[in-house]
C-alpha cells in the first residue's frame, strides 16, 4: 500500500540523518496517515480513506462532503 494521503496527496519526503560527526545518510519522512471511515449522507455509504492528519483537521473543519468535492475537483482519482 502506497504512503499517499487520499485528500491532500502528501507523499514521504527525502532527507538526511545527520549525525553529531556531520556524517549524512539518506532517510525517508513519510506523512502521518491513519485509515478513517467516513459516512456520506448524500450517497447513504461510508468509505474508507486514508488521511494524513492535517486532512482529518479539514475534514473536521469543512465536512466530508466539502472536502470529496474539492478534492475531486482537483483531480485526485483516488477517491
Amino acid at each position: 500500500m502506497s504512503k499517499v494521503c487520499q485528500i491532500t496527496g502528501k507523499r514521504p519526503q527525502v532527507g538526511n540523518n545527520v549525525s553529531h560527526a556531520n556524517n549524512k545518510t539518506k532517510r525517508r519522512f513519510n506523512p502521518n496517515l491513519h485509515k478513517k471511515r467516513f459516512y456520506l449522507p448524500e450517497e447513504d455509504k461510508w468509505i474508507t480513506l486514508k488521511v494524513s492528519t492535517s486532512a482529518l483537521r479539514t475534514i473536521n473543519k469543512n465536512g466530508i462532503t466539502a472536502v470529496l468535492k474539492k478534492a475531486r475537483a482537483n483531480g485526485n482519482t483516488l477517491v
